[in-house]
């Protein structure tokens, strides 16, 4: 540890599974040989953080817990064996802490699927505290030109939703549904899809999200709460009327999921992103064999993806909407979320 560094630091801890999330002080943790100290600015706040506070997935998760995986911030301390990672360079930690390397999964570029995965604010600690740990072979190397407040929620939301287009296959001029457009994902997903050459029909519910989404470039809105038959309300908002090419689902609960193979054009695909807690996928037989649909999961990006997703945010391509709040005040986020009141995405200033 530098001498410099602080031996306690403000952090927001889980003590048991449901909340409540403490506002506390706690030592400021050591890197390990292979990892880095970052000194956290800014940390957005993704839907996954609410579902480890709440214990909605089969992965238990780590208690004590400090939650958050879209952490930006400084490098501030190495360990003895990091060499690429330079103290000072600007760094973000992601959802995926740090991955073996040498699995079979690894070596093909799908770290996320590694069976020694690490998980930032699930089974290790995360980014609300001011000072986080990240492999120093899976931390973002963020320009030093690029605002850390700003950049925050690509570090999850970003680089998920740019992933899930890449799995979807879609090429420029071609239409996909974006699926919980007006939330912390969709809205990026709107600004990849476009930036990639697509275009994108928005679907979500609620005058200032239809505004949002039509600011950020959707050549469509529809509303899934005034609508009286989704399926052909989407279906028409393509230029030939038999549906997008691909449907992003980044929604949080189960029923866009139902839907989304209804609407998806004949040899068209649906990704599924969001992960409502114990949700099913359920799509009719019939049509997706002789329409020739596929239906696919598509997780986290791995480190190329990361590179691919920041650099979209570097050259002005990528706008995320966000609002602060101090750190100290997470558990109003989690209360909105739990509304279903969220627009674009929160980010929390770790000094607050």
């Amino acid at each position: 540890m530098a001498p410099n560094l602080p031996e306690k630091q403000w952090a927001m801890v889980i003590e048991k599974t449901g909340g409540p999330v403490d506002y506390k002080e706690i030592p400021v943790p050591k890197p390990g040989p292979d990892e880095v100290l970052v000194n956290i600015k800014y940390s957005g706040v993704c839907h996954t953080d609410l579902h480890a506070v709440n214990g909605d997935w089969p992965i238990p998760t780590k208690l004590p817990l400090v939650g958050g995986h879209e952490g930006a911030g400084v490098v501030v301390a190495r360990g003895d064996l990091v060499t690429e990672v330079e103290i000072g360079d600007h760094a973000g930690i992601k959802w995926l802490n740090g991955s073996c390397l040498s699995c079979s999964f690894c070596m093909q570029g799908d770290e996320p699927l590694c069976p020694k995965a690490l998980l930032s604010g699930y089974t290790v600690d995360g980014t609300f505290q001011q000072y986080a740990i990240g492999k120093a072979a899976h931390v973002a190397r963020i320009p030093k030109e690029v605002p850390l407040d700003g950049v925050a929620p690509v570090l999850c939301a970003g680089i998920t939703v740019f992933k899930g287009l890449k799995e979807s296959g879609a090429r420029p001029g071609e239409t996909v549904a974006i699926v919980g457009a007006g939330g912390g994902l969709g809205s990026l997903a709107c600004q990849y899809a476009k930036a990639m050459g697509l275009q994108v029909i928005a679907i979500d519910a609620g005058d200032e999200k239809k505004k949002m989404c039509m600011e950020l470039g959707a050549s469509a809105f529809c509303d899934f709460s005034s609508s009286e038959n989704l399926v052909k309300d989407v279906q028409a908002a393509t230029e030939d009327g038999t549906g997008p090419h691909a449907v992003l689902l980044v929604a949080v609960n189960e029923k866009p999921f139902q839907q989304a193979a209804e609407y998806v054009r004949p040899r068209g695909t649906v990704v599924a992103i969001g992960l409502p807690a114990g949700a099913f996928l359920k799509a009719p037989v019939f049509e997706t064999v002789i329409g020739m649909k596929t239906i696919k999961g598509s997780y986290v990006g791995n480190r190329k993806d990361t590179t691919e997703a920041l650099d979209f945010f570097k050259r002005g391509l990528i706008n995320s909407p966000f609002k602060t709040i101090g750190m100290s005040e997470l558990q109003k986020v989690y209360d909105m979320m739990q509304q279903g009141k969220i627009a674009g995405r929160y980010v929390v200033d770790t000094s607050k």
